[in-house]
């Protein structure tokens, strides 16, 4: 059956992480993604910011499977070059501040009047209208404006950032959805679509249930540690020898818990009968529990609490987490060639489907590396065509 996305051409103008998730995404379904970049590349190519090898670990993963040409957008050749590009596409991503679409000659009326049926997602960070419109939007600026860093972390300690960029991310992951539910519409209409997606939109979208708790009944969520504001026991505990988590939903879970703890009267206690019981005396059950399992190792209590089903997993590093057998089995690592750095392991297509073997995995393009191959495949131009465009600054 193939990759369901495969004929399907993505241009992309996003850069480090929020333009450039969602076009990685999308090139694991089959889709062909053209990294147009700037003559200075994209920014997520410094070489500072996670460093392998004189190259940027950050590049070298979002940009996996994708094809690279530079495009000078401000010279009138290159504008041209890209306006007949789009005319081959189906979509094109961008993650600009507001107003430069529109100053480049490259926003959606403009591309719609050359290709009609184009579909254009614009990814910012609060909206391509409003009072912030034109505010930065880095990733820890988006988390900390979003309520996450208030609510991340111990309490009583400083506000703590997520591990990852959750907020860059997300725009990937939202853009990728609007962008398939575009093509699926255009199947039926024929029609394009513009998608604005805001990285602070989505941030909002992802708090969930403790949006509605605030929202609805004024509660303000507190930061929890590894804990739960609505249930106990459900965080991590210091074992002998590291960490591990527990999370006990279904009271079935707690009767199991205590069994295997060789603490059945815990499960006798009034104080702990339910978890509404249990989230009331917290401070008198957490202590408990964690001088019981401070008792023995990790490994140790993992073997008794899997054989009893009772929800338990060690707290892993990313050596730890790599090495659990889902990822092998899942295929979760994948790896590709690079021509400056040699082998690069990566993780790799959660989305499995029938009829898609494999994942695809073509090393992060060096700058510019396809313009000749796009242009002449794409374009037809021949070599003195594009011998001129490049004398000319166009491309690169």
């Amino acid at each position: 059956m193939g990759f369901p996305l495969e004929g399907v051409r993505i241009l992309e103008l996003g850069q480090i992480i929020a333009g450039t998730y969602g076009g990685l995404m999308l090139s694991d379904l089959g889709a062909e993604v053209i990294k147009i970049e700037t003559p200075q590349g994209d920014l997520g190519r410094i070489p500072s910011v996670a460093p392998y090898k004189g190259q940027s670990a950050l590049f070298l993963t979002l940009n996996r499977n994708k094809r690279s040409i530079v495009i000078d957008l401000k010279s009138a050749e290159g504008l041209r070059v890209f306006h007949d590009l789009v005319k081959t596409a189906d979509v094109v991503i961008d993650n600009f501040r507001p107003g430069v679409l529109e100053r480049l000659k490259i926003d959606y009326p403009t591309l719609k009047a050359i290709k009609p049926d184009i579909i254009q997602c614009s990814v910012t960070g609060f909206g391509a209208t409003g009072e912030y419109k034109d505010a930065p939007a880095l990733d820890v600026i988006i988390q900390a404006i979003a309520g996450y860093m208030a609510i991340t972390g111990e309490p009583d300690r400083p506000p703590v950032r997520t591990g990852i960029p959750i907020a860059d991310l997300c725009g990937g992951i939202f853009s990728s959805q609007a962008i398939l539910a575009a093509l699926f519409d255009r199947e039926r209409t024929g029609e394009g679509r513009h998608i604005e997606l805001s990285m602070l939109d989505g941030m909002l979208s992802l708090l969930i249930y403790l949006g509605t708790m605030w929202l609805t009944k004024g509660e303000l969520a507190e930061p929890p540690g590894s804990g739960h504001m609505y249930s106990v026991p459900w965080q991590a505990f210091q074992c002998a020898d590291g960490y591990l988590v527990i999370a006990t939903r279904q009271e079935a879970f707690w009767t199991r818990l205590c069994d295997a703890i060789e603490a059945p009267e815990l499960a006798a206690d009034p104080r702990f009968a339910s978890n509404p019981d249990r989230v009331s005396n917290r401070e008198t059950l957490v202590p408990i529990l964690e001088e019981i399992l401070a008792r023995r190792t990790v490994g140790a209590w993992i073997e008794i609490f899997r054989e009893r089903d009772i929800p338990a997993a060690p707290v892993n590093n990313l050596d730890g987490a790599f090495a659990e057998p889902p990822v092998a089995e899942r295929g979760m690592i994948v790896e590709y060639d690079h021509p400056q750095v040699g082998k690069v392991r990566l993780p790799g297509n959660p989305i499995k489907m029938s009829g898609m073997e494999g994942t695809i995995s073509t090393p992060a393009p060096m700058l510019g590396e396809h313009t000749d191959e796009v242009l002449s495949g794409l374009l037809g131009l021949d070599a003195a065509m594009i011998a001129a465009l490049r004398a000319a600054g166009a491309v690169k």
